[in-house]
């Protein structure tokens, strides 16, 4: 059976670091605008994670609805803000857990959850009931980097991988553009806890990813100097910890509302960041072509986001 303590927190909820204190149980909602009910866009298989995470077969990934962070430039906005007027699935506890049963028997590397900042104790309790009834791959966690660190300290033992990002490294650029006091004070001690819990990728023969911590920073037009810090706080935690460096952003949602970022990167611009990496001995990093400016845009439309 499934643990009645992972969801009894959200009685008075401080699952991230906004600490709304709502009675989610109560059908109350704080930022996150989601209540107790596990609300998803999409459970199935999906090829275009870094290679360690998508392998051969695809990691068996499921999108929550909803969001701790209003990123001006999210590309699933779709489903992160505006997901009231999205098509969405709710399902119970015992029938998530029952989606990452199938996604293992399609063959996925991996049980992948997106967004799981704000329903980090529905994950954890659908995580134990699915362990209870035969679920063996390891699990991803795959977050904006906006931890609880209490709620990372409560859930140990059930994640098996951690896909943080690591967005900001300056406070101002967090208000601005995901409306977030805190972001750079936050995120150093959130990696450091993953990093403790998790320690560095551990891949199999195949190169799949087994556990371990995979850190992704979204390099900002224009904002060359936070993608540097980012990467010096990275190599501060350890030079080995494996970093993906993506190219992927473009003016998407609201970005046109903020001339500065309203325009793709540009390859000087990426080559500039990867070239620090190396500066900083940050040699297990991913790269990413230019192209993957349109190639990872996602739609909720259907059952198939990514094309």
């Amino acid at each position: 059976m499934s643990n009645p303590s992972f969801t009894g927190r959200l009685k008075s909820c401080e699952g991230c670091p906004r600490l709304c204190g709502v009675n989610r149980l109560e059908g109350e909602m704080g930022f996150c605008r989601v209540g107790a009910d596990v609300k998803i866009s999409f459970a199935g298989l999906h090829h275009g994670e870094e290679p360690p995470i998508s392998g051969s077969r695809g990691s068996g990934t499921i999108f929550f609805a909803g969001c701790n962070l209003r990123c001006v430039f999210c590309q699933n906005h779709q489903i992160s803000q505006d997901f009231h007027q999205t098509s969405l699935r709710t399902l119970s506890i015992e029938a998530l857990a029952g989606e990452m049963l199938r996604l293992q028997e399609m063959g996925a590397h991996n049980i992948n959850f997106v967004s799981p900042s704000h329903m980090v104790y529905q994950m954890a309790e659908a995580i134990a009931e699915a362990k209870s009834r035969s679920l063996t791959i390891p699990v991803v966690y795959n977050s904006n980097g906006y931890d609880s660190l209490q709620a990372l300290r409560q859930i140990r033992g059930l994640v098996d991988i951690f896909l943080p990002d690591i967005k900001y490294c300056d406070n101002e650029l967090g208000r601005k553009y995901s409306n977030v006091d805190n972001y750079a004070d936050h995120i150093g001690d959130v990696l450091r806890e993953m990093l403790d819990t998790a320690g560095h990728l551990e891949l199999d023969s195949e190169g799949v990813a087994l556990r371990g911590v995979l850190v992704r920073h979204l390099v900002l037009p224009g904002h060359l100097e936070n993608s540097r810090k980012a990467l010096r706080t990275l190599a501060g935690l350890s030079p080995e910890i494996a970093v993906s460096i993506m190219s992927q952003y473009s003016p998407q949602y609201r970005a046109h509302r903020y001339p500065e970022i309203n325009r793709p990167l540009r390859k000087d611009e990426y080559d500039a960041i990867t070239d620090y990496a190396l500066e900083l001995r940050l040699e297990n990093a991913f790269i990413q072509e230019l192209t993957s400016q349109s190639h990872y845009l996602p739609h909720f439309e259907d059952d198939r986001p990514f094309d």
